[in-house]
């Protein structure tokens, strides 16, 4: 395998905030379908797969070059949780199709709505990557976000199960939606602790 002597920098906080980019934008079509009450699935499945193309070139920049500009665990790690958030989002899309969703509820919704938000503050946050100054309130934000999401999970996952009148096929159904959220918003948390071992061990 033929490796690069030179460092090739600049061509991995251009791939990184590529990421970033398609996590926002996958982040905020998924919020769009659940205040819709329609799915955006092609748009996200396209989605995906760009993002796929990105963390493959990350993967092979980072075989190739010599010096980079971070350890390579951490390049992959960071990668990698990226690409799974964009992942997510589209197998929850793919649900309101499978489903056959055409109401959402307000629980939903509102995880969407702070899935929209946690997208933004990830593509910020790696747009000064290079350097690693001002990622904490990005930081700080992604956290505080898990933690609404988390009470937004426990409360739908409450009224889901106090409604004596709810059929059990919406139950489970609506159930693997809220869990699926919740998952989307964990890996963003994942991702905002990834940025912080890696600002610190390049502090």
């Amino acid at each position: 395998m033929k490796l690069s002597l030179v460092p090739r920098e600049r061509r991995f906080f251009e791939l990184f905030k590529e990421q970033g980019e398609l996590v926002a934008e996958s982040l905020t079509e998924l919020s769009k379908s659940l205040l819709e009450g329609r799915s955006r699935h092609p748009r996200l499945r396209d989605l995906e797969h760009r993002c796929d193309d990105v963390t493959r070139e990350i993967y092979e920049l980072t075989n190739r070059t010599f010096v980079a500009p971070m350890e390579q665990e951490d390049i992959l790690t960071l990668a990698s949780a990226l690409d799974d958030i964009v992942d997510l989002a589209e197998e929850a899309a793919d649900k309101l199709v499978l489903y056959r969703v055409t109401q959402v509820t307000e629980p939903a919704r509102s995880m969407g709505e702070c899935l929209d938000k946690a997208g933004k503050e990830i593509a910020r946050a790696l747009e000064k990557l290079d350097g690693f100054e001002g990622l904490e309130p990005h930081r700080l934000e992604l956290h505080r976000l898990e933690n609404d999401g988390d009470a937004i999970h426990r409360e739908a996952l409450g009224r889901l199960f106090s409604d004596n009148h709810m059929l059990a096929t919406e139950l489970i159904k609506w159930k693997d939606i809220y869990d699926l959220l919740e998952q989307t918003m964990d890996e963003c948390e994942h991702v905002a602790n990834v940025l912080g071992t890696m600002a610190i061990k390049n502090a």
